[in-house]
């Protein structure tokens, strides 16, 4: 089984620009960029229904959120082990 394609949004908002040009068809632009022709109808209808928000993107505010909060990790274990190191360096000194 093949994965699915995906497009960024600039892609597709590029590919219906091409698509409203004069004397362009949605067949002859679907074959210049190797899409299917319903492809291309179906951003269209999505672009008209949703509007500026019709493509947001493929998350990767949820990457960039991810990124953090692994580097909030790591610095939070990074302390603890610090602190622990300290706990039994001060244990030992107190004997």
């Amino acid at each position: 089984m093949s994965r699915r394609k995906r497009y960024s949004a600039e892609f597709k908002r590029e590919a219906l620009k091409r698509a409203n040009e004069e004397g362009v068809t949605d067949v002859l632009v679907a074959e210049e960029l190797g899409i299917n022709a319903r492809q291309l109808r179906r951003w269209r209808e999505a672009a008209k229904r949703e509007g500026d928000k019709a493509f947001p993107g493929q998350s990767n505010a949820r990457d960039k959120e991810m990124m953090l909060l692994k580097r909030k990790l790591a610095k939070v274990e990074q302390e603890r082990d610090f602190l622990k190191d300290a706990a039994a360096y001060f244990a030992r000194e107190s004997k």
